[in-house]
Formats: structure tokens, sequence, C-alpha cells
């Protein structure tokens, strides 16, 4: 499974770019694919303190709320 980085639709875009692992090795793209070995391979360097952890936070939809 690929991990799909959309940095247009990043909830914290703007706040967290500076000290994100895709804008450090590659600059803000408008989209992006990490396959699975490549992302255990960055969080394995984020852990060793190498780069800085993907920062990518996605919007989710609310709870239906019924008005009353």
């Amino acid at each position: 499974m690929a991990t799909r980085i959309d940095c247009d639709t990043c909830v914290v875009r703007g706040l967290h770019c500076h000290d994100c692992v895709v804008t450090i090795l590659l600059g803000p793209p408008p989209e992006l694919t990490i396959e699975d070995d490549e992302m255990r391979a960055l969080s394995a360097l984020a852990e060793g303190g190498l780069v800085p952890p993907l920062r990518l936070v996605e919007p989710v939809d609310g709870p239906d709320i019924a008005s009353a």
C-alpha cells in the first residue's frame, strides 16, 4: 500500500512545512506517492533524528449532527 501525500489538502500546511520531511527532502510537491518501504525508511531516519517526521494531517469529515 502506498501513502499519497497531497500538500494542498494538508490541514497544517504553512504551519509545519518547514519541519516536514517532504519539504526538507523534496520541496513542497503538489502531490506525492510514497510506497510502504520508502515510508519505513523515512520513519527510521526521523526516529534517528536525521530528518524531521512527516507532518501531513488530512482533514476528516465531522460527525453528522441532526439539528433539533
